[in-house]
C-alpha cells in the first residue's frame, strides 16, 4: 500500500512539473520570446523575394538587348550602357551572412538603381524605332519586365516593412529584454532606403 501510494504522490507531482512546464512556456511564448527569431526569419524570407525578382529581371536583359540590337544598331552607348550595368549589378551578391553590412546593402541598391535607369533609358531609345516597337518579341520582353519591375516593387516594399518589425522589436519592451538575454548574436538589420516606389500600393511600373 505504501508502496503505492508513493508512487501515486510521484506520479502527481510529474503530472503537475509537467503542467507547470506547459503553463510557463505558453506564458513565456505570449510574452514574445519567439518573436525575434521568428521576425528574423521573415526578414530572410522576405530578402529571398527581393533577390530572386531581380534575378528574374537580369535574366530578361540579354534577349532584350539582343532584340534591339536588331533594330538599332547605332544606339550602342545606350546598350553597353545596360549591359555593363547588368554585369554590375549581378556581381553584388548579398546573401543572409552579408545582409547585416549597411555598406553592402547600399552597394547592391545603388547598382540595381543604376541598372533600373539604363534600362529606363533603353526604353526611351526604342520609341525612336517604329519597326522595334512592334517586334512581337520586344512586345514580349517588355510587358515581362514591365511585371518584373512591379514584383521588385513589391518584395522591397515587403523586405523594408520585414526590417523595421524585427528592429521594432529588438528596441522595444519586452523584445529588448529577450534580445539582451537570449540573442544578443542577432543585431539591428541595415534597411533599403524607402523610395516612392516602396509605398503601400504596389505601382504600375512603365518604361
Amino acid at each position: 500500500m505504501q508502496i503505492e501510494r508513493y508512487g501515486h504522490i510521484r506520479g502527481s507531482r510529474y503530472n503537475l512539473s509537467l503542467a507547470l512546464l506547459m503553463l510557463l512556456s505558453t506564458l513565456l511564448a505570449g510574452c514574445g520570446i519567439n518573436n525575434i527569431p521568428t521576425y528574423d526569419e521573415q526578414v530572410k524570407a522576405a530578402w529571398a523575394q527581393v533577390q530572386n525578382q531581380y534575378q528574374r529581371r537580369a535574366d530578361l536583359i540579354p534577349n532584350l538587348v539582343e532584340t534591339v540590337k536588331g533594330y538599332a544598331k547605332q544606339e550602342q552607348e545606350t546598350l553597353t550602357a545596360v549591359i555593363e550595368a547588368r554585369a554590375k549589378a549581378t556581381s553584388i551578391q548579398v546573401d543572409a551572412n552579408t545582409l547585416n553590412d549597411p555598406a553592402k546593402l547600399k552597394q547592391f541598391q545603388d547598382a540595381q538603381g543604376q541598372l533600373t535607369g539604363a534600362l529606363s533609358r533603353l526604353m526611351v531609345v526604342s520609341e525612336r524605332y517604329p519597326d522595334l516597337k512592334s517586334n512581337q518579341n520586344f512586345l514580349s520582353l517588355q510587358s515581362q519586365l514591365e511585371g518584373t519591375e512591379n514584383r521588385i516593387a513589391v518584395a522591397r516594399r515587403d523586405f523594408i516593412a520585414a526590417v523595421e518589425k524585427y528592429n521594432t522589436e529588438i528596441r522595444t519592451f519586452p523584445g529588448r529584454l529577450w534580445h539582451s538575454v537570449m540573442y544578443s548574436d542577432l543585431p539591428i538589420r541595415p534597411n533599403f532606403e524607402a523610395t516612392a516606389a516602396d509605398a503601400d500600393k504596389a505601382p504600375q511600373v512603365k518604361f
